[in-house]
């Protein structure tokens, strides 16, 4: 599994991609293989605020519903609004075009607590 090095990563398997103290983020390879077949994502509304690790929405595959949580805290800016008409974009884009969304970072000092790739990487040699 390639995961990109110039993301970081959470142990609840979000990806963060930073700009400035804009974070675009979405789910990992490995979270999209564990769920299978994506045939809903749950997203939050612009303008809403959350902490970090806190619950914001939910994706839906044929196997199983499971939480998304916010990797940073922040305010939603933008949700991936092509995820309404083609939620199996997460499967074949994670990293890409099937990024869930984008917040204004309130506390730049989070991003430097989440996982490089390769620390990610060992992380889930553990769990698998």
């Amino acid at each position: 599994m390639s995961n990109p090095q110039n993301l970081r990563y959470s142990k609840s398997h979000e990806w963060v991609r930073i700009e400035g103290d804009l974070a675009t983020c979405g789910i990992t390879q490995y979270a999209q293989e564990a769920l299978g077949d994506v045939v809903y994502v749950d997203l939050p509304e612009e303008g809403d605020t959350f902490e970090q690790d806190g619950e914001l929405g939910e994706i839906e595959s044929v196997k199983a519903v499971s939480s998304i949580y916010a990797p940073v805290g922040g305010e939603i800016i933008e949700v991936n609004e092509e995820l309404d008409d083609a939620p199996e974009t997460v499967n074949s884009d994670p990293y890409g075009d099937g990024w869930l969304f984008k917040l204004k970072v309130s506390a730049a000092a989070e991003v430097d607590g989440l996982m490089t790739a390769a620390a990610y990487e060992a992380f889930l040699e553990t769990i698998d």
